[in-house]
């Protein structure tokens, strides 16, 4: 809150209240009075530079992504800052599934004409890979559980990236926590996740009806991706670091969801 604060001030933001509205592996704060929007992330690992070079091209192709604040990235310490424009949530009910289709088709047009150096969807199957591997990070895995998700996660990589399918510049995460139901319609928000890959890898991560529906969808390959998503996420919850909010319960709960979807799948 304080490198937020501190990084607000140089901007010439009056900011003297820091609200929490999302604590996981990064901290997002609305700034008061001057209602602005701040990420706080470790300094460490960041992606703070390629969220905001991602967001700020998607804004003048026109896509339906949150605004920046400022394209500033502020270093603070340990920490890294960035700024956004806060949105007061739409009063209206939640997003069709229609709308949601729309703005993920118009942000994935927008996506193909973005060239920029972004790491490859298989990247992050191999950081799953490491910490299912790194008994340390993940102490309460039992060894029966560490072999399903090491061999699903190799599988599941070989099946999607195999697949033949166009790669393009993804939001890596477009799930309904990153989209954004404003006055001026639906936004997507939080680029950290950016990588390339098949669209069929985002749309694992929307809700199920938004991908079925998703014009040309790949749908075996909409299967994979689902497989390999939850098995990703699951591989996160397993982490003694990890924050993110009853982790370990549904980490649990994620792995028997896994078990049935492989079952399924054959």
């Amino acid at each position: 809150m304080q490198a937020a604060v501190s990084s607000a001030s140089s901007l010439g933001l009056t900011a003297h209240n820091a609200a929490v509205l999302h604590n996981s592996n990064a901290l997002t704060l609305r700034l008061e009075p001057c209602a602005v929007l701040a990420r706080v992330a470790p300094a460490a690992n960041q992606c703070a530079q390629l969220e905001v070079d991602v967001a700020r091209r998607l804004a003048e192709l026109g896509s339906p992504v949150a605004a920046l604040e400022s394209p500033e990235v502020f270093i603070r310490g340990d920490y890294v800052v960035t700024f956004w424009t806060y949105y007061e949530p739409a009063t209206t009910q939640s997003l069709s599934n229609a709308e949601y289709v729309g703005a993920l088709e118009r942000l994935h047009a927008g996506m193909r004409k973005v060239d920029l150096p972004v790491p490859h969807f298989t990247d992050r199957v191999s950081a799953a890979q490491t910490l299912v591997a790194d008994h340390a990070r993940t102490p309460e895995l039992v060894d029966s559980d560490r072999v399903f998700l090491a061999s699903t996660l190799d599988r599941m990589r070989r099946a999607v990236s195999e697949s033949g399918r166009p790669e393009q510049l993804l939001h890596g995460e477009p799930h309904p926590g990153n989209l954004l139901s404003t006055r001026t319609g639906p936004l997507f928000i939080d680029f950290e996740t950016c990588c390339r890959g098949p669209v069929e890898f985002d749309l694992a991560h929307a809700p199920d009806d938004v991908g079925d529906h998703y014009p040309g969808v790949d749908r075996r390959l909409l299967r994979d991706c689902r497989t390999l998503m939850l098995a990703m996420i699951t591989t996160w919850r397993w982490d003694r670091g990890d924050q993110f909010p009853d982790g370990h319960r549904l980490g649990v709960e994620w792995l028997s969801e896994l078990r049935h979807a492989v079952a399924q799948s054959g």
